[in-house]
């Protein structure tokens, strides 16, 4: 498989130099390939969200590189970042993160406006979208209309309707009951099964052991990486 993701000694720090220093994250290297399904596992402060956020481009390290396809994300344009986490990146985050005046149909269609994507083309693409996550009959209700449950198969159902070839989940299970979390992680399998890369963000062991390798960090350092492919 291509290499898709490398971080070479990527540092994130908060108040450098002061007594109040953080290292949120503090030299970490990792490589992750096309295809993988990987749980980044930490408890709460570890570093872990800080790491998703920049291999999902929405920040920058303090030091190191990150190479996205080989290419130095540092030195990509704001309008190719920004095509990046609309086209390339599919986000879910455990606060579902939809816009409460919208219906179904209008929260999953945002990322494909933001492309330029004609009406016609948009509506096959949400459809499909939201038959994947069985809420196609949900499509004119509100987020306050739905379970939370229902809310994060619209959350994913927006994160997939672009077709990205990467989905970053941080935490995506931790407002849901077991059985939807379940259900939840079932989706997230069969689209890894399916080629998409997964990088699932969790402090719960259980749910990392869903993925084929899980990398666990602790205090901003990789401290165990676990089907380590490089």
């Amino acid at each position: 498989m291509a290499r898709l993701i490398e971080t070479k000694d990527v540092y994130k720090i908060y108040a450098e130099g002061l007594e109040s220093e953080v290292r949120a994250l503090d030299g970490v290297s990792v490589n992750i390939d096309e295809g993988e399904f990987v749980a980044i596992v930490g408890q709460s402060g570890s570093g872990k969200s800080t790491l998703m956020n920049i291999l999902g481009c929405l920040d920058v390290p303090t030091r190191g590189d990150y190479l996205l396809r080989g290419t130095d994300v540092k030195e990509l344009s704001d309008k190719r970042l920004s095509r990046i986490r609309n086209k390339e990146i599919g986000f879910i985050f455990q606060q579902y993160n939809l816009v409460k005046t919208l219906t179904v149909q209008e929260n999953v269609e945002l990322p494909l406006i933001y492309q330029n994507i004609r009406y016609d083309q948009r509506f096959d693409m949400v459809k499909d979208a939201l038959e994947k996550m069985g809420i196609a009959d949900k499509y004119k209700h509100y987020p306050s209309q739905l379970s939370g449950g229902q809310q994060q198969r619209v959350a994913i159902a927006r994160a997939i309707a672009t077709k990205p070839e990467i989905i970053m989940a941080d935490e995506p299970t931790g407002a849901l009951d077991s059985k939807t979390g379940n259900d939840i992680l079932a989706f997230l399998k069969e689209f890894n099964q399916e080629g998409t890369t997964v990088i699932l963000i969790t402090h719960d062991n259980s749910i990392a052991a869903q993925a084929n390798r899980r990398i666990r960090i602790a205090d901003g350092k990789i401290i165990e990486d676990t089907g380590v492919k490089q």
